[in-house]
């Protein structure tokens, strides 16, 4: 893991202690809560070496089951692009052009645990979940009079069991009793195993038309930063 990671999660447990240490548990139940968090990812092991940093958003809900709130369901999907390529391409003649954008993502999906240490103002947490990950790469023409995209293909996909791990401080922005506004931090690391993926430069055009792939095969496991929003649902 590189030592910013290494930094940031160190940061992360420091502020978990220390909202623990300076804020009483208060008979208070908690409800659930919806979140929209922008991600930046940084590519460790085997996939660091062919790719730096990603980045995405990542949508969670939570809803409590135990503890008065402290325990809920967490469950999370996102996307992160960690990869990017344009082409200029003739349609019909170089009269006529386009762009050829290509797109190396991962789609992702999991439910798990969240637990809540403390409520109030400062709510630090731990979660994990488990679920699966897609890996794909797509490839797309754009007729350059914005009006998007007219044609898409996916050239290379492969779908990984996946499961993540990490914490979190939401620190209350305002909102009233049943709906209050936290600003959300969180570190987690993404654990995906072994997967196969292509990275930028791997797709090759020949002169002929036809198109060869160079895909790779090693661990593809991720740190994610993610910084948001998100609203309470309810509680006391």
């Amino acid at each position: 893991m590189r030592r910013g990671a290494v930094e940031s999660i160190a940061v992360l447990v420091s502020l978990v202690a220390l909202a623990g240490d300076l804020q009483a548990q208060r008979p208070q139940g908690l409800g659930g809560a919806l979140g929209l968090s922008f991600v930046a990812a940084d590519a460790v092991g085997d996939l660091g070496l062919l790719v730096n940093k990603g980045f995405g958003v990542d949508l969670t809900a939570a809803g409590p089951v135990a503890a008065n709130g402290h325990v809920r369901v967490r469950g999370n999907l996102g996307m992160i692009v960690y990869g990017h390529e344009r082409l200029q391409y003739c349609n019909f003649s170089c009269r006529v052009g386009s762009d050829l954008t290509t797109t190396n993502s991962i789609a992702y999906l999991g439910v798990g645990p969240e637990v809540v240490l403390a409520t109030g103002g400062v709510q630090p947490y731990v979660h994990s979940t488990v679920g699966m990950s897609y890996f794909f790469t797509s490839s797309a023409l754009d007729d350059n009079d914005g009006y998007g995209s007219y044609s898409q293909t996916t050239n290379y996909s492969d779908l990984v069991f996946a499961w993540k791990f990490g914490g979190g401080v939401r620190f209350k922005l305002g909102g009233d009793g049943a709906h209050p506004v936290y600003l959300d931090f969180g570190v987690e690391r993404h654990i995906n195993g072994v997967a196969n993926y292509l990275t930028e430069g791997d797709i090759v055009d020949n002169s002929d038309g036809s198109v060869t792939l160079y895909p790779n095969r090693s661990e593809a496991n991720l740190v994610r930063f993610r910084l948001g929003f998100a609203v309470g649902l309810g509680g006391g």
